[in-house]
């Protein structure tokens, strides 16, 4: 009986046990929040099938499919790292935004700027040129400023209608806003890696939803052929927002996931025909792009 004892109390958890189980647990939860929606879900489920196998084949001793399984165990990791590159590098990124690392954050952009950035947006819209601007925040953006020609000037409505003007010289890429200076034109972001559900994006589109993908940039697009002006957060590309739109996502500080209205994926807006605040979902089930 002594000896039933000792095991029973053996087997309960103390707290720092609990506090283990809670941390794990809460990890794992924000860590699906990070990848929900992606083709990481689909790996987790696959995962668990092979697991779920692996174990009947123990049961069954089924030698083969157990070497086999054993194999993909020990190398698969490395495989994942390699497929699914996008997708970690967004989970880390996204875990470096915390609110502790927020006290040592960049500076934002004032209600006066964001006043004058929409207002370029509008007098581009209007003019039909085209353009893509990203305003930095929390994530640095000096990585993609570095590729493309230096500015540091204050941000203008005026210098931005010229930055962006046919055959300019900096007319082609990207302007990188921080704080209130211009930090660089004519920058090359990186495109999404992911298929576009929507074929008549261009590539400035496409450049918004790979940079905003890979940080917590604001990126804002204006159409060449429409005139309309579209709005990419966290990988999602919302098409023909309003000037109110514009303010409302530029004033605003990250805090989690986007709040964006579902969509069905493989669903494509015509050019031209986009409803206000309609989205473009990047369909994530499959590489390409």
């Amino acid at each position: 009986m002594q000896g039933l004892i000792e095991r029973i109390s053996f087997m309960q958890p103390g707290f720092w046990d609990l506090a283990q189980i809670v941390v794990v647990a809460y990890l794992f939860y924000r860590l699906l929040l990070l990848w929900a929606g992606t083709r990481a879900i689909q790996m987790l489920l696959g995962l668990i099938v092979l697991f779920a196998v692996y174990a009947l084949a123990e049961i069954l001793q089924l030698e083969l499919i157990r070497y086999l399984l054993q194999a993909v165990f020990i190398y698969g990791p490395l495989a994942a790292i390699v497929i699914f590159q996008p997708e970690l590098r967004s989970a880390l990124t996204r875990l470096g935004q915390s609110r502790f690392w927020r006290y040592f954050s960049r500076p934002q952009a004032s209600s006066e700027i964001i006043q004058v950035v929409v207002q370029a947006a509008e007098v581009l819209s209007r003019k039909r040129i085209g353009a893509i601007v990203a305003v930095e925040r929390e994530v640095g953006l000096e990585e993609y400023a570095r590729r493309g020609s230096p500015v540091h000037a204050p941000v203008s409505a005026e210098l931005l209608e010229a930055v962006f003007t046919r055959y300019g010289p900096l007319h082609d890429g990207a302007v990188i806003i921080r704080g209130e200076s211009i930090l660089a034109a004519r920058c090359i972001l990186p495109l999404t890696q992911f298929p576009v559900t929507d074929r008549s994006l261009g590539t400035r589109h496409r450049a918004a939803i790979g940079l905003s993908e890979e940080t917590d940039a604001v990126v804002i697009v204006v159409s060449e052929e429409t005139g309309a002006i579209s709005l990419a957060q966290r990988g999602r590309l919302e098409r023909a927002v309003t000037g109110e739109r514009l303010r409302e996502a530029l004033g605003a500080k990250p805090a989690g996931r986007a709040k964006l209205a579902p969509a069905q994926p493989g669903t494509a807006t015509p050019a031209g025909e986009a409803k206000t605040g309609e989205l473009t979902l990047v369909d994530r089930s499959s590489p390409g792009g």
